[in-house]
């Protein structure tokens, strides 16, 4: 199905209304080929049909948003900023803690957690840095904007290749290899699934329901898809967040904008009050 010029300015102005994801001139053919299927599936006639019905139908309105939305992820991505942390952060934090110079406790979010590679890796990290049976508690919030991606974070069931991107300790220790009828899967394991809160946020909402502070936030490669003032309207809201000793992670390609100036670089795209 073809979409009109006017048909696509209607649904960019909405995305970006509802998401603040800015969709280009550029990606009209990626929300024709997305939203097709549910023109197919509703058996619509037209995309103008199909925004009517999206503007007076949530349910449907989550689901166009489910299909634009693009989830790339993997198993402890950008390997530099988890050297980072593993090295230089939280063995700080553990002494710290252990002298009874900050509580025993870190909360992290995954703000764009998509399958849920991100969290996990997060929970696996964190789980073994902050030994609960050393009196610490760990605690994760993961979330995103689409609740398709969200329900396979909370099954925490990927393919068994996907290992290959977990350091081989780590997957020892957290991840069950599918057998019989689930071979060829792995799943994570209890120990780490307790550790993880997943819930729908969008980082367009001017007020995000997450509590804090937090000691990490990591929010990669989401801004890339926002324009310049919602972008920098992000980070400052993700700033307010942050524990007096966090760190926010970006993507490696992403930058800080004027909101957030009294962040400062402190590592690998990591940025700290």
């Amino acid at each position: 199905m073809d979409i009109t010029p006017r048909e696509f300015t209607l649904f960019r102005r909405f995305i970006q209304r509802h998401t603040g994801i800015h969709l280009p001139e550029a990606k009209k053919a990626l929300v024709v080929a997305r939203l097709s299927r549910r023109l197919r599936t509703l058996e619509l006639p037209s995309f103008t049909a199909y925004f009517e019905r999206v503007e007076r139908d949530r349910e449907e309105q989550t689901v166009m948003l489910d299909s634009i939305c693009t989830n790339e992820t993997r198993f402890f991505r950008e390997p530099r900023q988890f050297e980072f942390l593993e090295t230089e952060v939280l063995p700080r934090w553990r002494q710290h803690g252990d002298e009874g110079r900050r509580p025993k406790r870190i909360r992290a979010w995954s703000a764009a957690c998509s399958t849920g590679e991100e969290p996990y890796s997060l929970a696996m990290l964190l789980r073994t840095h902050f030994p609960l049976e050393g009196g610490w508690t760990v605690e994760i919030l993961a979330s995103d904007l689409s609740t398709k991606v969200l329900a396979a974070a909370r099954e925490a069931v990927w393919p068994v290749d996907r290992a290959n991107d977990i350091p081989p300790a780590y997957r020892r220790a957290y991840m069950l290899r599918g057998v019989r009828a689930e071979e060829g899967k792995m799943r994570a394991q209890p120990n780490v699934r307790a550790l993880i809160e997943f819930r729908r946020i969008n980082l367009n909402d001017e007020q995000y329901a997450v509590g804090g502070p937090f000691d990490l936030i990591f929010c990669r490669n989401v801004l890339i898809y926002f324009d310049r003032d919602t972008k920098a309207a992000v980070i400052d809201r993700l700033a307010r967040h942050l524990a007096p000793t966090g760190l926010l992670f970006l993507g490696h390609s992403e930058t800080l904008h004027s909101a957030a100036h009294a962040l400062k670089h402190v590592g690998p795209t990591a940025y700290a009050p």
